[in-house]
């Protein structure tokens, strides 16, 4: 009996990249068949929030809200290991003058705000698209930016200096990557179609890096005018063998990250849990 699950993931090269074999018809998906719903991650966010889909991408931040009702997929992890957001600004500031400073940030429920949290404590912030925060830096509108995406890539053609590595902080606290990004899928659909949902996704990662040409020319009309060297580049920051299958260095990242937050209030203590592939 076919079954129709929606499946939400952002319009980014690395969600291309992952996704490709799924949406193009690259490996065998039946019975389930997938309605692909593309947002940015704070639509994703809030639309999982409403439980309003079956599968989707998720910032590892709203997985503190959504454990009574979305697993966490052990496949389709986007992780920095040693690298992350950046925030950046038009000169070089003290980590001291971090926390008196306005900081624009691409949304309170991003993993990036979170993480910031954690190294900063309290900082005065303005949330703005993501894709306008460089532009706003660079016009004195606020004095420093939080990227995410290609912006971690693009910031120093556009004059900007990078004042602090959120994945390099991380990893000298924890040694452990900063998980960014997961998969999710609701918890009430039955055992066997969330192992198949963990499978076709695996499958769909393996295929996209066992056929990287193929799924980068794809992934490339995502990249929002970045040059084909970098949208490469960013794939390969974000879509590697932790993306895979996280192991138990990915989930540990992920706890540690959510309990650390939930100690100092800044989410809730949430009881995760994880979907690993059947075979």
């Amino acid at each position: 009996m076919p079954l129709t699950l929606t499946l939400g993931h952002s319009p980014d090269a690395d969600d291309a990249f992952m996704f490709y074999a799924m949406t193009s018809g690259k490996i065998d998906t039946t019975p389930i068949r997938y309605e692909h719903r593309l947002q940015d991650i704070q639509t994703l966010n809030e639309m999982l929030l409403r439980g309003a889909l079956d599968i989707s991408a998720a910032s590892v931040h709203a997985c503190a809200y959504l454990s009574h009702r979305y697993a966490i997929l052990t496949s389709g992890a986007s992780m920095g290991d040693g690298y992350g957001p950046i925030v950046v600004g038009k000169k070089p500031y003290a980590l001291d003058e971090l926390r008196r400073l306005p900081i624009a940030v691409p949304g309170t429920l991003t993993t990036a705000f979170l993480a910031l949290r954690l190294c900063l404590g309290m900082f005065p912030f303005v949330v703005m698209p993501f894709d306008r925060i460089m532009e706003a830096v660079l016009s004195d509108e606020v004095p420093l930016g939080l990227l995410i995406h290609e912006g971690q890539l693009t910031y120093a053609d556009a004059g900007l200096v990078k004042v602090l590595d959120l994945g390099e902080w991380w990893s000298k606290e924890t040694g452990l990557p900063l998980p960014l990004g997961v998969n999710v899928l609701r918890k009430d659909l039955p055992s066997e179609v969330q192992k198949s949902v963990a499978s076709h996704l695996r499958d769909s990662i393996t295929y996209a890096l066992t056929h990287r040409e193929e799924a980068l020319a794809y992934a490339r009309q995502f990249g929002r005018g970045m040059e084909e060297r970098r949208a490469e580049q960013f794939v390969g920051m974000y879509v590697n063998a932790l993306t895979v299958d996280m192991g138990e260095r990915g989930k540990q990242a992920i706890v540690t990250l959510l309990e650390r937050a939930a100690g100092l209030g800044f989410v809730p203590h949430a009881a995760l849990t994880f979907v690993s592939p059947c075979g």
